[in-house]
């Protein structure tokens, strides 16, 4: 009888230590979630605060205004544009300028193409 009473008492203690260690890692494991949970958390406010600056910031007129302001960058005027047009029906390709009264800086209305001399407006 003291045998079996000394084999259960090893039974039991494998046990209770098997329970504490299982509990424990259930412990860590929870703190880690909490951990996780909270790195979710302030990621997914940072990436709606990157969403809301890249619009911010992707506006046509704040574009316009650094390019303008940082680079010296200006429009091109109309005159020293290129424009090829491409008729669907034939494929030809036609290349011109616009054509603007004199004086004129700015399209308003109706575009005429003017065809460019041979060799300056070659399009590949």
């Amino acid at each position: 009888m003291t045998r079996l009473n000394i084999v259960l008492l090893a039974v039991l203690s494998v046990c209770a230590l098997s329970l504490i260690t299982a509990q424990h890692e259930a412990r860590r494991t929870h703190i880690a979630l909490e951990h996780a949970q909270g790195d979710a958390r302030r990621l997914d406010a940072d990436w709606n605060h990157l969403r809301i600056q890249q619009v911010s910031l992707s506006t046509a007129a704040l574009i316009d205004a650094r390019a303008r302001g940082q680079l010296g960058m200006n429009s091109p005027l109309p005159h020293r544009t290129l424009h090829a047009i491409r008729n669907p029906a034939t494929g030809e390709m036609r290349v011109g300028t616009l054509a603007l009264p004199p004086g004129s800086r700015s399209v308003q209305g109706a575009v005429m193409i003017v065809p460019v001399p041979q060799g300056e407006g070659r399009v590949r």
